[in-house]
């Protein structure tokens, strides 16, 4: 919930596009030639490229594990508040978008098929094809699955989604509500949308599509019918629609679904520098003449950045060349990329534009996370550093005053020392618990002045 609005990961971006010609062709409605102008002819090339996705699976609900200290206080309870947890048998729809006919490739959100056991794929013209997962990253809400024993596909072209205009007509294609496949049109509201907190790395395209439940995972396309981003979320008061849906950039999907073909997993590079927005007042106090870029507020020690000669005060205007206006933008820009991979940023220093070459570190999380790099373990830690401590466990370094991890409780020299039952004694091991235990509440194991408590993460 943020400023009264719920966002959804459920689907789906439906716009609303209408023909316009000039005064000059168009007589009542009619083109030069006589026909109405129609999505009609684009439309019949791209539906078959868009599928709806069917899974079965199992899921943990209820309860989380008490720990033994705790174990005491609730005699005759078991291993868990109310119930042990169980696997509860689950189905759900979505839909998808075929981008390699040859090899039978479908690329969807992660949140449709995450906790399947059994996906099915369903076409434009009702053919249906088991499916298995080739890999999935969470962190960008997307997943690649491949088709078993397919025959005759039509897939979509992607666009380079770096090329977009707000302003631009854009059509969505899904599957609402298991109706079947439907297409809504509009335009790009906005480019670079992040800090919504629906995935960790995000930068969204909005549109003023009608989103519904079902077109999670589906097709944006522009008017030439290539893929300009892949369906994922909405903003709404209550479930309802607004106008205001998000997807996923291509050039992000093309990133991270080439990862996933290759390795199964998105191995993603770290760039090492906490930052913020860039404002008009920061902007005139450096001497920039421009108010957007990504500005640099401390660069961590031994990463890429600093062994490059990133400093602290930079102002990063761009990436390999391609405008940088957020913090929000930059650090999607790195995440898809893999660790190793070498980069140019351009940077605005002393009055001076440099471009300076970065290897990006590994991102797994090693002896530290920053704050840029915590709420990639949990959205409760946003706002603290953690490092490995040095008798085992992650002591929390810093806290930022007012920041999630504030308010959830974490103070500066705690030591998190386990989650649950499992112990933990790297930030490796704090990352994977709470993986294990995603969408159930937690205990977090905490040492503080000689003492131990618990913190609940809900």
């Amino acid at each position: 919930m943020k400023k009264a609005f719920a966002v959804y990961a459920l689907g789906v971006a439906a716009l609303c596009v209408t023909g316009q010609a000039s005064a000059t062709t168009v007589v009542e409605g009619l083109a030069a030639d006589g026909k109405i102008p129609s999505l009609s002819p684009m439309l019949k090339t791209v539906l078959p490229g868009v599928v709806n996705i069917s899974v079965k699976g199992k899921k943990d609900v209820q309860g989380f594990a008490i720990p033994d200290e705790f174990r005491f206080m609730f005699p005759g309870m078991g291993d868990a508040f109310g119930s042990a947890p169980q696997k509860r048998d689950f189905q759900a729809l979505g839909s998808g978008v075929i981008i390699n006919a040859k090899d039978g490739l479908v690329v969807t959100n992660h949140h449709v098929v995450a906790d399947a056991t059994e996906i099915k794929v369903q076409l434009s013209d009702t053919r249906e094809y088991e499916a298995k997962l080739v890999g999935s990253d969470p962190h960008t809400d997307l997943a690649l699955l491949k088709l078993k024993n397919f025959k005759k596909l039509t897939q979509i072209t992607l666009s380079d989604s770096d090329k977009l205009e707000v302003g631009d007509f854009a059509v969505a294609i899904g599957n609402p509500y298991g109706l079947g496949q439907t297409v809504t049109s509009g335009i790009i509201s906005a480019l670079g949308r992040s800090g919504l907190n629906i995935e960790n790395i995000e930068n969204f395209i909005q549109t003023d599509a009608a989103i519904n439940s079902g077109n999670s995972g589906g097709a944006l396309v522009n008017l030439k019918g290539e893929l300009i981003g892949i369906n994922t979320a909405i903003m709404a008061p209550s479930g309802g629609n607004i106008g205001i849906g998000f997807a996923i950039p291509s050039n992000m999907v093309k990133t991270v679904t080439e990862q996933l073909l290759k390795y199964g997993e998105v191995k993603r590079g770290m760039l090492g520098v906490q930052g913020t927005q860039l404002n008009a007042d920061l902007a005139e106090s450096f001497g920039y003449e421009e108010n957007s870029g990504a500005f640099v507020n401390e660069v961590i020690k031994g990463s890429g950045a600093d062994k490059a000669g990133i400093k602290s005060g930079d102002i990063i205007t761009a990436i390999n060349g391609k405008k940088i206006t957020t913090f929000g933008q930059l650090r999607a820009e790195v995440a898809t990329q893999r660790a190793g991979t070498k980069v140019k940023l351009t940077v605005f220093r002393d009055g001076k534009s440099l471009d300076i070459d970065v290897v990006l570190s590994d991102s797994s999380f090693g002896t530290t996370a920053s704050k840029e790099e915590t709420k990639q373990i949990s959205p409760a830690f946003d706002g603290a550093t953690l490092t490995n401590a040095k008798n085992g466990g992650v002591e929390v370094t810093d806290v930022a005053q007012g920041s999630m991890a504030a308010r959830f409780g974490l103070r500066k020299g705690d030591i998190i020392t386990g989650v649950n039952r499992s112990d933990v004694k790297t930030i490796n091991d704090l990352k994977k618990s709470l993986e294990k235990v995603k969408g159930r509440i937690s205990a977090i194991r905490i040492n503080r002045n000689g003492g131990t408590l618990y913190i609940t993460l809900k």
